[in-house]
């Protein structure tokens, strides 16, 4: 069917917005089970945070093989160039998925959705775009990830400032020539510790105001050798590692050890924690560490002794030393997400780079030529980076004009406190449902892990209702009010609320301070969306 005001209102079984990988995998297995979909993305081709993330230095802080889609027709014949993959990398391989399924004959890019209203009548949506168009349709699926909305400090003086400003999360798709330029980059969060390894040298200097250190970890990037790679592939390593992801805490193909960080003596200690960091690099400090290590303060506390001890070796200069790595945490390790690095630390080392920490010398607003803080006064650049982030997590679905059929967005629906059905569903909001989004393991888990696994489970649920004849699915009150009430406890035995950060809303001046992620791990979490089915539906309300 064509668009409103020419063939009429289009209608469609599912109809999804955005294309990253919650988009894309939903697109495929609904067409595979003969749904009618169409998706719609404001961007101009797919990749969804790929398509965006563009500034220098972007990639994912997952390995390969387990940064993609599990699916062997995709990954049997790609392969990334490094093990852990750039941007570019990345716009190269979502074509290669739209190659292998032809994802473009059902997808409309450059599509903004305004509005989406249910009607109790026809038991659908019906969705308006800013083009004017309309489409009605029996699911809505917003899968917009959990950066969506960038956040922009409220400094004054901002359009003041003569040079030119960019925001990692919105970089000119052109690219921004930096070298030879004085730069001011605010924020040293995953972008900006990416961007900062990446100009850092060709910079003519570059400020850097941070408010808390990120305790980052070493990546130990490589290239990936496509016939090394298409051998582990035949011997199965592909599978295994892509397999494991559903039994691991973060959807990683490695978990926590099954022992305690005092079972081990202080050398026995010091020997696996080199292993993690210094030889094996990327998360596995993190994630493949003691199994204590983020939920007793003690163990922490000797994973952060290491880690500024190993860490302070590679900064020279004293004072540096103690603003990137300070003698005391800033907050139990971990409990922010690590940034990965390929020498941060020595590019900020060398004398050219400044750090301003604003916690001492906040900063009081831009000038026509650069940035006033308090203690150094103006600071003068050609550039302003903004690394400051997003409303991660819950405002990415909270900015859209989505109305409930109790009346109100979903925006008003947590004005009270975060509350969603499994982090997946909301009641309120009928036939909805949302991947990589708040209350699921989505921050805290390998992205492509936990939207396949979601994914999965949507599509089971929606061939299930269309085999019972079934048109309307809501989760209960009752289920929303049991998942929040164990991701607060789920959140509660951990040290993660010691810390402020956006896994809490921290980040954002004036949001309400709660998880926003599910902290009990993808087992415990795709085991509550499985009961749901087992046992006819449990915590939904149906109706034929």
């Amino acid at each position: 069917m064509g668009s409103a005001g020419n063939l009429g209102i289009r209608e469609v079984d599912c109809l999804i917005v955005g294309a990253g990988f919650g988009a894309v995998t939903l697109l495929h297995k609904l067409l595979q089970q003969g749904f009618d979909v169409k998706v719609y993305e404001k961007g101009s081709t797919f990749g969804g945070i790929w398509h965006w993330n563009c500034y220098p230095g972007a990639r994912v802080d997952t390995d390969t093989p387990i940064y993609q889609l599990f699916d062997k027709e995709i990954w049997e014949d790609f392969t990334f160039k490094e093990r852990y993959s750039g941007w570019q990398d990345l716009r190269r391989y979502f074509e290669h998925v739209d190659k292998k399924w032809g994802l473009r004959e059902h997808f409309e890019f450059n599509k903004n959705v305004d509005t989406a209203t249910f009607d109790e009548e026809q038991r659908k949506w019906l969705v308006e775009c800013s083009d004017g168009s309309q489409t009605w349709c029996r699911y809505f699926m917003p899968c917009l990830g959990f950066a969506a909305k960038k956040h922009i400090p409220n400094v004054p003086g901002i359009s003041n400032f003569k040079g030119e400003v960019y925001h990692t999360g919105i970089w000119p798709q052109y690219g921004v020539n930096l070298k030879g330029k004085r730069i001011a980059q605010i924020g040293t969060g995953a972008s900006g510790i990416q961007v900062i390894q990446e100009i850092g040298d060709s910079a003519k200097h570059l400020t850097i105001y941070q408010r808390t250190p990120n305790l980052c970890l070493p990546m130990n990037q490589r290239k990936l050798d496509v016939a090394e790679e298409d051998k582990r592939k035949a011997e199965g390593y592909y599978e295994e590692s892509m397999k494991a992801t559903r039994n691991t805490f973060a959807g990683f193909d490695y978990d926590f050890m099954d022992k305690n960080t005092f079972d081990d003596s202080p050398e026995e200690r010091e020997k696996i924690y080199h292993k993690l960091m210094v030889e094996q690099g990327g998360f596995r400090f993190w994630l493949n560490t003691y199994k204590d290590m983020l939920f007793v303060q003690e163990a922490n506390d000797e994973a952060y002794k290491f880690w500024r001890d190993t860490t302070r070796k590679r900064i020279k200069d004293p004072k540096k030393q103690e603003l990137l790595a300070p003698i005391n945490p800033p907050h139990p390790w971990g409990t922010k997400r690590p940034s990965l690095e390929q020498r941060f630390y020595e590019v900020v080392d060398q004398p050219h780079v400044d750090i301003i920490d604003i916690n001492e010398s906040p900063i009081e607003g831009f000038e026509e030529n650069g940035v006033r803080s308090k203690l150094e006064g103006v600071v003068e650049v050609d550039v302003i980076v903004l690394a400051t982030g997003f409303d991660s997590v819950s405002g990415s679905l909270a900015q859209l004009n989505i109305q409930g059929t109790n009346g109100g967005t979903i925006a008003d629906h947590w004005k009270d406190g975060l509350r969603t059905a499994t982090g997946i569903a909301i009641p309120g909001f009928p036939n909805m449902f949302f991947l990589y989004g708040p209350q699921a393991p989505t921050a805290f888990a390998n992205g492509p892990s936990c939207t396949q696994y979601q994914a999965d489970w949507v599509v089971d649920f929606l061939v299930k209702a269309r085999e019972d004849g079934i048109n309307r699915v809501e989760p209960t009150e009752e289920a929303e009010k049991e998942w929040t009430e164990r991701m607060h406890e789920a959140w509660k035995v951990t040290l993660f609320p010691k810390a402020k950060s956006w896994y809490q809303g921290n980040n954002i001046p004036g949001k309400r301070v709660e998880p926003l992620n599910w902290a009990g791990g993808i087992p415990a979490y795709l085991k509550t969306l499985e009961d749901s089915l087992e046992n006819d539906y449990q915590g939904w309300k149906t109706s034929k």
